[in-house]
C-alpha cells in the first residue's frame, strides 16, 4: 500500500480520536510523519496546520454553546502564545527534536489516563488552580519548539488542580491549541521561510482533508459510539506505542 494512503488513514484515525477527547493531535501527526521518514523541519508545519483545522471547529462550537470561560481561558492563551512563537523560531537538531517529540507522546499517553471530573464547583478547586497562569508560558514555549498546540500538557494540569469542569477545560484546551498552533506556525515560517511551508502544504493536502473529516466525526459521533473512558484509553495506548517507537529509534 502506498505510504501516503497509510499516512492518510493514520491522520484520519488520530483526528477522530483526539477530537473526541478535546485535543488536536499535533504530536501524533508529527510522530507519524517522523516514522515515515519526513524531514524533521517539515513536521511542525504539517502538524500545526492539521491542529488548526481540527480544533478551529471545536473552538467555534464551544463558543456558540457558551461553554468557554473566556476570561480565564484568554489569560492562559495570551501568556502562552508569544512563547509558542519564540519556541517555533529556535532551530533544533533532528535527534533532539525526535527525543522531545517521543517524550511528549509518552507523557500524553500517561496524562490521558488521569480521571476526568465532569463538574467542579468553585469550592472544590485545589489551592493550585490559581497558579495555572505560571505554567502557560513554559507550555507554550515547549509546544512551539516541538510543533504542537500544547493542550496535551495544559489540560491534565487543569484537571489535576480541579481548575474548572471537564467541559470548560476542554473548551479552554481547544482555544489554547488553536492560538498556540497559529503562533507556533508563525515562528516556524519565520525560521524556515514560506517556500518550505507552501511545498509542505501541497504534499500534505490529502492529510489535511483526512483530519477535516476525522475531526468532524470525532467531535460529533465518536463519543456517542464508545464511552469516553474507552476512547481515552485507546488513544493513550496508541500514542504510547508511537512515542516509544520514536524514542527507540533516536
Amino acid at each position: 500500500m502506498p505510504l501516503i494512503l497509510l499516512l492518510t488513514g493514520g491522520f484520519f484515525l488520530t483526528a477522530l480520536l483526539y477530537a473526541s477527547v478535546g485535543f488536536g493531535g499535533g504530536s501524533t501527526y508529527a510522530a507519524l510523519l517522523a516514522l515515515a521518514g519526513t524531514d524533521h523541519r517539515v513536521l511542525p508545519l504539517i502538524a500545526l496546520a492539521c491542529n488548526i483545522v481540527v480544533v478551529a471547529a471545536a473552538s467555534v462550537r464551544f463558543a456558540r454553546a457558551a461553554i468557554t470561560p473566556w476570561k480565564d481561558a484568554l489569560l492562559l492563551t495570551v501568556l502562552a502564545a508569544p512563547a509558542a512563537f519564540f519556541g517555533g523560531l529556535i532551530p533544533i537538531e533532528r535527534e533532539a527534536f525526535l527525543t522531545l517529540l517521543g517524550a511528549s507522546l509518552v507523557l500524553t499517553a500517561l496524562t490521558m489516563l488521569i480521571p476526568v471530573r465532569e463538574e467542579v464547583g468553585q469550592d472544590a478547586q485545589s489551592k493550585w488552580a490559581k497558579t495555572m497562569p505560571i505554567a502557560a508560558a513554559p507550555i507554550g514555549f515547549l509546544a512551539g519548539l516541538v510543533g504542537i498546540g500544547g493542550g496535551i500538557f495544559l489540560a491534565p494540569l487543569l484537571h489535576l488542580t480541579r481548575w474548572k469542569g471537564a467541559r470548560e477545560i476542554a473548551a479552554t484546551a481547544s482555544l489554547f491549541i488553536l492560538v498556540n498552533s497559529g503562533f507556533g506556525l508563525a515562528g516556524q515560517l519565520a525560521k524556515n521561510g514560506p517556500a518550505m511551508f507552501s511545498g509542505a502544504m501541497v504534499e500534505a493536502l490529502p492529510l489535511l482533508l483526512a483530519v477535516v473529516v476525522g475531526g468532524q466525526f470525532g467531535s460529533l459521533m465518536a463519543v456517542r459510539v464508545l464511552p469516553v473512558k474507552w476512547i481515552r484509553g485507546l488513544t493513550a495506548a496508541l500514542v504510547f506505542v508511537v512515542g516509544v517507537r520514536l524514542l527507540s529509534g533516536v
